[in-house]
């Protein structure tokens, strides 16, 4: 056969087999280069998790500086990891525009229910009500997010009973007439902070009418030391004379800014209404450093590790216990109610200057030195060999 014969045949055969391929309609291309099957796949993949696979419950928490809120992430993870529920915990480190954000960022994963702890009370409404808008649950932990009907729930221990306990403890311990009393506060943004000095003035209020107490570091406490019930304007003004911002440095330093004013016969014995363990630690250390003090009774509330040292320690008088294990579970039961579709228990409301929030608020208990090991370590709340010296 001729070259230009065998040419011939080898381009006919192509022609056949380019023919056949295309009324195959294509059946050799590789599955690589086919656009359309391909990309249904990659679409389904990257909207899954916000469906299916993403977060249903997203929780925002103050800040991984202080021990409180380290504690409450480590029991959210464990009680949802139990109950099998996507859970993603933001902090917003001080922040209310970093706390909006971590809102809106879970809102795009498609939470359906936010559980928030507001660094700002009034702030936080912006973030609620954006969560509120994308169809979310909002559940205010701890502290109250206010001036919004954007709330759905608030969790939190009766702050007010916190208050009447750090109270009741100064007067417990106080005798006779004329004891000299320094008040402290939380921050002013904070809602919490209100309930807790209201609670203390319900019951020291009488005590210092009376003269049992006299109030040696606030003009404002002490122009309204008659009157039994303080507006929220009252209080205000108050707060504003003695907060500690719930910041350890500004607390011990209004504490000694206080004691460097004083004269030396308005210290002696003296009682001190501090809102917080962080806050009570750096008090009682400016506090014990004063020559002029002969001694001091303190008030806290969280019973963090180090308060718990010092109470043990004789540094710090007292704790409010919060036992944040039950507080973290009544959470928890609300979101999980939330995306069962139903409503969670309540036995009270709290108003956020908008609306009567639904509310089951978790009870307290009063800690010092006498039954420290019973409500702290026989309890469980913490181990015994975080402690030096206790009986």
């Amino acid at each position: 056969m001729s070259r230009k014969l065998s040419f011939s045949l080898l381009f006919v055969s192509l022609i056949v087999v380019v023919l056949a391929l295309a009324a195959c309609g294509g059946a050799a291309t590789p599955a690589a280069q086919q656009p359309a099957a391909t990309k249904a796949p990659e679409a389904a993949a990257t909207t899954a998790p916000a469906a299916t696979g993403g977060p249903q419950i997203g929780i925002v928490l103050p800040t991984k500086d202080e021990p409180r809120w380290i504690q409450d992430e480590a029991r959210f993870k464990e009680l949802l990891g139990t109950a099998g529920v996507p859970v993603e915990i933001l902090f917003s480190q001080g922040s209310s525009a970093t706390e909006k954000s971590n809102v809106e960022s879970l809102l795009t994963k498609g939470v359906k229910v936010i559980i928030l702890t507001p660094q700002d009370g009034a702030a936080a409404a912006a973030a609620a009500e954006e969560a509120q808008k994308a169809g979310a649950k909002v559940i205010s932990y701890d502290r109250l997010i206010l001036n919004t009907p954007a709330v759905d729930y608030y969790v939190t221990f009766d702050s007010n009973a916190v208050g009447r306990a750090q109270g009741q403890y100064l007067i417990d311990k106080a005798q006779g007439t004329g004891n000299p009393l320094y008040l402290y506060a939380g921050a002013a943004s904070d809602n919490n902070a209100f309930l807790f000095f209201e609670g203390a003035w319900d019951v020291l209020q009488p005590k210092i009418a009376d003269g049992t107490f006299v109030i040696k570091n606030s003009a404002e406490a002490t122009a309204l030391k008659d009157k039994p019930k303080l507006t929220r304007d009252e209080m205000a003004k108050i707060i504003g004379q003695v907060t500690t911002n719930w910041d350890f440095n500004t607390a011990k330093n209004l504490a000694e800014a206080n004691l460097t004013v004083a004269k030396p016969e308005d210290k002696g014995n003296v009682f001190i209404l501090a809102p917080n363990d962080g806050t009570a630690r750096a008090i009682a250390d400016a506090f014990a450093a004063d020559k002029d003090v002969k001694s001091y009774v303190v008030t806290g509330q969280d019973a963090e590790k180090a308060s718990v040292q010092y109470i043990i320690d004789g540094k710090q008088s007292m704790t409010v216990l919060k036992d944040t294990r039950t507080l973290s579970k009544d959470a928890i039961a609300a979101a999980l109610a939330f995306l069962k579709g139903q409503t969670p228990e309540k036995t009270t409301t709290y108003n956020n200057q908008k609306i009567d929030v639904p509310a089951k608020p978790s009870e307290v208990i009063t800690v010092d030195k006498a039954n420290v090991k019973q409500a702290i370590v026989d309890s469980g709340y913490w181990p015994a060999d975080a402690f030096t010296g206790l009986q």
